[in-house]
């Protein structure tokens, strides 16, 4: 029995899910993290290193590693790649300064091996904001469309402030990585 096989089976017996939470500083990661728990969200201070939220979603427990995006961090996110089950890549749909450091850590992120064979779901968040691109304009500037065709991903666009597109990119996030890790579901 392969190591693949019997790590397969522990998730299946726990149903948990590691899900790593990234993107640039100041993009809403750990706010969505509380909405998502139903925590307070009107206090938060920028990540140094990484939070981990368990979270009970769907059927599903969900194990959200919160990795803070200040530059002078990102070097180390490769510390947390290891069984990555879902990615959610983080972006501040109304901060149009930073758009290409946004899109240079993403292509960086994807070409990591170990993330592979992870769901990546894209978080336009700030939807709130006025003057914010949509998903789709978001979707152009990552050139989402020219990404390997063997990855599983969407854009959804989010407020972690209002709550509004957390659940729908989840729900998607969460059955998409059940598909393939249980598969007998």
């Amino acid at each position: 029995m392969g190591l693949l096989s019997i790590i397969r089976k522990i998730k299946k017996k726990e149903k948990e899910m590691r899900i790593l939470m990234v993107g640039l500083d100041n993009s809403g990661k750990t706010t969505i993290v509380l909405k998502m728990n139903g925590e307070d969200t009107s206090v938060i201070s920028p990540t140094l290193g990484f939070n981990i939220k368990t979270i009970i979603y769907q059927k599903y427990t969900l194990n959200i590693w919160d990795v803070g995006g200040q530059k002078t961090i990102r070097s180390y996110w490769r510390n947390y790649f290891e069984q990555t089950d879902g990615l959610v890549w983080v972006v501040d749909s109304s901060d149009l300064r930073r758009l290409d450091d946004c899109k240079m850590e993403l292509d960086n992120l994807l070409k990591e091996e170990r993330l592979a064979g992870s769901s990546l779901l894209i978080l336009a968040n700030k939807q709130d904001i006025q003057g914010a691109l949509t998903p789709e304009e978001i979707g152009k500037v990552l050139n989402l469309e020219s990404m390997d065709k063997s990855r599983h991903w969407k854009i959804v666009g989010c407020s972690a402030y209002t709550g509004e597109g957390l659940l729908e990119g989840f729900d998607w996030l969460v059955q998409d990585i059940a598909s393939r890790i249980y598969m007998l579901d």
